[in-house]
């Protein structure tokens, strides 16, 4: 780890090797997460693209939401900072350019949405725009929007590898059209060209053929995001859309709570005991995030949406489950750490696009398990937990945000886990390690009124 990785980030990000906290008794705290990162870059994208200034409201600030936003300003979009109410920092007001500025570098860091949403838009570009990524990056998956990129009649030289980094060279437009593609390994290659598609000369008809779809509510994410725009997107067939030529309406938006950085902090609750609420929760949301309340439901928690808020309350035990998590696999990591807990083997499958995070999440989770004593399976297209009794030891985040609080989940169970950097949790979540620790500090101070979850059943 060097001081440069982190040097943007505010005082309050910790970095490097990190005790994890035990839960010293049920919990009893209410958590106010930072915004949405796929909301946060969508809008910044659509701001950059609309007919005259936006302001987002709550965006989130982080890692993957900075590398957005320098991006942008790299092609010559004015974002701006201005004081909001928000608690974690300021809205952010986007003035657009057009045609984009190129002869330029854009560094996507570890950021799929910057790397996938960016390309589609570096086309409307004048002049070479290079593309490139942090070195841990560098395998994540991008042959399949460089090609749909040339079939819309974008120029793009990448030195025949099909993979971070390449150049794009610029015109100024892009024509568009049809065009299909095979977006098994990740949603955001749809979302990407959907967001950029308003721009095209001629508009765009997508078609996806492929084994699998993950992660819909990410494109049903985009789809609405473009409506609120005024881009309707037609749906003539499930995995079929066709998106009109014109342009993107300037729009002040507020930001949601990302409800998947929101899923440790209420698997805290069934695995300490107690409860946990998390504000704002919206009453209606795309976010994937959005399913905890039936998934955990599932598991064996109370999960219960008043006043704005959802209270996850611990059941007499966590369930074991075997879940599809296609629309939601981003939820794998939290949900292995409640079934290393339970009472029964979990097996969560339709994942298999995982493998191509920031790392091979199913790989990752079973080797960490393993090493903390537990038994954990690698499926072709999932993973499978046996419950077992853990202890303490290092566990490795994998230069992986969600690695990172899954071992911060284990800890709150299992005395002497260490994270190797908790400092990836500041790809999406910087403040993270100080939220873990105001939870634990609103809970009471009688322990073990009721069992932590540390001994399989």
């Amino acid at each position: 780890m060097t001081g440069d990785r982190y040097s943007h980030l505010p005082a309050r990000a910790v970095r490097g090797r990190w005790h994890a906290p035990t839960a010293g008794g049920p919990l009893r705290a209410t958590v106010t997460v930072p915004g949405s990162k796929s909301l946060t870059n969508r809008e910044l994208i659509l701001a950059a693209l609309a007919d005259g200034p936006s302001r987002l409201t709550a965006p989130l600030h982080s890692d993957d939401s900075a590398k957005m936003i320098a991006a942008l300003r790299t092609l010559g979009v004015g974002i701006e900072a201005s004081e909001g109410a928000g608690r974690y920092g300021d809205d952010l007001v986007v003035t657009p350019v057009w045609p984009l500025q190129g002869s330029t570098v854009v560094d996507c860091g570890q950021a799929g949405t910057v790397m996938r949403f960016v390309a589609g838009l570096a086309g409307f570009a004048r002049g070479d725009v290079t593309l490139t990524a942090h070195e841990s990056a560098l395998h994540r998956p991008m042959g399949t929007m460089i090609k749909a990129l040339r079939d819309v009649g974008v120029d793009i030289d990448d030195g025949g590898h099909w993979a971070l980094p390449f150049i794009v060279r610029g015109h100024g437009h892009v024509r568009g059209g049809e065009v299909v593609v095979d977006a098994s390994a990740s949603s955001q290659f749809v979302s990407g060209l959907l967001l950029a598609a308003p721009r095209f000369d001629v508009g765009l008809h997508l078609i996806h053929r492929g084994e699998r779809l993950p992660s819909i509510p990410h494109i049903d994410m985009t789809v609405e995001s473009l409506a609120h725009r005024g881009v309707h997107v037609e749906r003539p067939a499930p995995g079929e859309w066709v998106v009109p030529a014109g342009s993107v309406r300037a729009k002040d938006v507020a930001i949601e709570p990302d409800l998947s950085n929101a899923a440790p902090f209420l698997g805290a609750a069934m695995i300490a005991g107690g409860s946990v609420s998390v504000t704002g929760w919206p009453a209606h949301s795309t976010q994937p995030g959005a399913m905890l309340t039936e998934i955990l439901s599932l598991m064996g928690a109370r999960a219960v949406r008043r006043g704005g808020a959802l209270t996850v309350t611990a059941g007499s035990g966590i369930a074991g489950i075997h879940l599809d998590l296609s629309a939601a696999g981003e939820l794998t990591p939290t949900l292995v750490a409640l079934a290393a807990f339970a009472d029964a083997p979990s097996t969560f499958y339709g994942i298999g696009h995982i493998r191509g995070h920031e790392t091979d999440r199913i790989a990752a989770l079973v080797s960490e398990l393993r090493a903390l004593g537990g038994e954990a399976h690698e499926l072709p297209d999932g993973i499978r937990i046996v419950p077992r009794p853990l202890h303490g030891g290092t566990w490795r985040a994998h230069h992986d945000h969600r690695l990172a609080t899954t071992g911060a989940l284990i800890g709150l169970a299992v005395e002497g886990v260490e994270i190797d950097d908790i400092g990836t949790t500041a790809k999406t979540m910087p403040e993270f390690p100080q939220l873990w620790q105001d939870m634990l500090a609103g809970s009471p101070d009688d322990a073990h009124s009721e069992p932590l979850h540390n001994v399989a059943s």
